[in-house]
């Protein structure tokens, strides 16, 4: 048995479809095929069955797959580890994130650290909280950018950044009328009780927590819309459809698709953190990441604190 084969038999896992893993493997079909053929007569189970049109896999092909991708992430992990003990500084770093956290920050992170390591490839992987906790799980993803709580208890954190959440409503809801007061200019989230909302799908980590927020006050939230994209929450927030919580570091600036803001009184907050493996060994790379990470945002707070 070769690591080559186990990596082939985890890519037709994957893509279920032979013409599909041989392309994304570089090989021709008919050698993956003889190469899985080769692997299936040595270990004497059949990994996958195959018919004209689809690729299934069998029981053993699934306890198979699973084994195959540990080794292959601790051969990976392997390679690191030396790496750093021979001072190499190439190297690849996977970074999950999501999508919409990520266009904000970074493009104030990768910068600074592609400066600072030019030798290291950094790979963007843009998925839903649950897919990105499952990356990370697996090691196809050696960090990922996340919001507390997460759910997958195989997976360790570093916090990042502590940031607040507000109240998204539209311009004309009578809510909005206490930006202009001198005083009651923040919201209890106990008035929010028979107001609709408008929240982001299951899978995504920020619904969870507006959630949460909601039963905190004594109520389940009524939810009327749902996006799969914090932007489509807030256009849809400004033409009046519902209200939502939103991260303030997503808060657009004033135009005629923004929502009015407001402070809610409790001041909740978020934690991002960088995920990683529990005892999967951090490279240099994903040390250096994680501290040039934190003293960025850092920098970002400092600038932007009140006098």
């Amino acid at each position: 048995m070769e690591l080559r084969q186990l990596q082939y038999a985890l890519q037709i896992a994957i893509d279920k479809n032979f013409s599909r893993a041989a392309e994304k493997l570089h090989i021709a079909q008919p050698s993956l095929s003889q190469q899985l053929s080769k692997l299936e007569k040595e270990i004497g189970v059949l990994l996958f069955q195959r018919t004209t049109n689809s690729v299934e896999v069998t029981y053993a092909g699934t306890r198979f797959v699973e084994k195959a991708q540990k080794i292959l992430d601790m051969v990976e992990q392997l390679k690191q580890e030396m790496e750093d003990i021979s001072q190499m500084r190439k190297g690849k770093l996977v970074v999950g994130s999501l999508p919409i956290t990520g266009a904000h920050v970074l493009p104030l992170v990768l910068p600074v650290f592609q400066e600072r390591y030019p030798e290291i490839d950094i790979v963007l992987v843009e998925e839903t909280t649950s897919n990105l906790e499952q990356l990370t799980a697996s090691g196809q993803a050696d960090i990922s950018l996340l919001s507390l709580p997460l759910i997958d208890d195989s997976l360790d954190y570093e916090p990042i950044i502590e940031e607040e959440i507000v109240l998204a409503v539209p311009p004309q809801h009578p809510l909005a009328a206490r930006l202009t007061e001198a005083t009651n200019r923040t919201v209890d989230i106990a008035e929010l009780q028979e107001e609709p909302f408008i929240a982001l799908k299951r899978g995504q980590g920020f619904r969870q927590i507006a959630i949460e927020l909601c039963k905190d006050a004594g109520f389940t939230p009524n939810i009327v819309f749902e996006s799969s994209n914090i932007e489509t929450v807030q256009s849809l927030v400004a033409a009046g459809m519902g209200i939502a919580f939103i991260p303030r570091m997503l808060l657009r600036g004033w135009n005629e698709l923004a929502p009015a803001y407001l402070q809610l009184s409790n001041r909740p907050t978020r934690t991002l953190v960088i995920a990683h493996r529990k005892g999967r060994y951090l490279s240099k790379a994903v040390v250096a990441f994680m501290e040039t990470f934190r003293k960025v945002m850092e920098a970002e707070r400092a600038k932007n604190r009140p006098e």
